[in-house]
């Protein structure tokens, strides 16, 4: 019986580090391509509404492939308080996640988005009330001047890009706190959750996405490399990878402890960090990948307070 426990414990941290290392590898090839995209084509908010529209079109097929459970029937009246604001974040956030990897290096965009923790801590304690402990707040403020030491030494500072990579941290953390109320209030899906907020997300997006790219593309805008050629091919590459790298960080957090999930994500952001520098060589000073690294550390060290943080005590 003791071989049987030990032989399926190996066999799930065997699955755990494959996804860890697929979601790596997606997330980095996604915001890569986002990057050559954007440069090549620069209109957000069509590299967004492919992304979006991947999530509808590709779901469907695969989570019936894989013999996800069906999706979870919402009351209207939940549908319409939680459940649409929730899309409305999401593509929002996606809209400035494009557009700082377009204004700024990939690097330094997952440098700032690292202020996550910050956000998170500050919507717990407005909207639930929560206080943080001191080692919470002394990591929030090494991850705070990580972040200060690498834009003040950026060299291809943007504060659009700036501005969009801090929004994208703001939004994907109010995300994630109602993410986790809807699927502990509902037992959804975490996948069902997923697919529904890609398609509220997506209907909502369409008129954006026509007032400001729709005249545009009209008259003809298009890649350098042609829609039949590399250009459109790489979009479409980007919204298949943007979807995939979903799918698996929801699979990650399906398998692991909180705990294990923030360190695997913590790690992901420096993979595709590490990557977009080997790949796209952008520059960066020592002091500038000092930052990164002090706003990394910062980072660990806030999954570790939190998960260490004794439970409140009965009132």
């Amino acid at each position: 019986m003791g071989v049987i426990d030990v032989d399926a414990s190996q066999r799930e941290a065997l699955i755990v580090v494959g996804l860890c290392l697929a979601w790596y590898a997606t997330s980095s090839a996604s915001n890569v391509a986002g990057k050559v995209v954007l440069t090549d084509f620069p209109y957000p908010m069509t590299v967004t509404m492919v992304q979006l529209l991947s999530i509808v079109v590709y779901s469907p097929p695969a989570f019936a492939l894989c013999r996800v459970r069906r999706e979870t029937e919402f009351p209207r009246r939940y549908y319409w308080r939680t459940l649409v604001p929730l899309a409305f974040a999401k593509f929002l956030t996606t809209v400035c996640s494009q557009v700082s990897i377009w204004k700024v290096p990939i690097s330094y965009a997952h440098t700032v988005k690292a202020t996550t923790p910050l956000w998170t801590a500050g919507l717990a304690r407005v909207l639930f009330g929560e206080r943080q402990p001191a080692r919470v707040q002394a990591a929030l403020v090494l991850i705070a001047l990580g972040v200060a030491v690498a834009s003040a030494t950026e060299l291809r500072f943007d504060s659009l890009g700036l501005a969009a990579a801090l929004a994208a941290a703001a939004l994907l953390s109010l995300q994630h706190l109602y993410s986790k109320r809807v699927m502990r209030d509902t037992g959804v899906h975490h996948l069902r959750l997923l697919q529904a907020l890609g398609r509220l997300a997506l209907l909502l997006f369409l008129p954006a996405w026509a007032a400001a790219d729709g005249a545009a593309l009209w008259a003809g805008a298009a890649p350098r490399a042609g829609w039949g050629g590399g250009g459109g091919a790489l979009l479409l590459a980007d919204g298949a990878l943007a979807w995939l790298q979903a799918v698996l960080a929801f699979s990650v957090l399906s398998r692991v402890s909180p705990l294990a999930y923030a360190v695997a994500s913590a790690a992901k952001r420096a993979a595709v960090v590490a990557a977009s520098l080997l790949v796209l060589r952008n520059p960066a000073t020592p002091l500038n990948l000092a930052g990164m690294a002090l706003a990394g550390l910062g980072v660990f060290a806030y999954n570790r307070a939190k998960l260490l943080r004794p439970p409140p005590l009965p009132v």
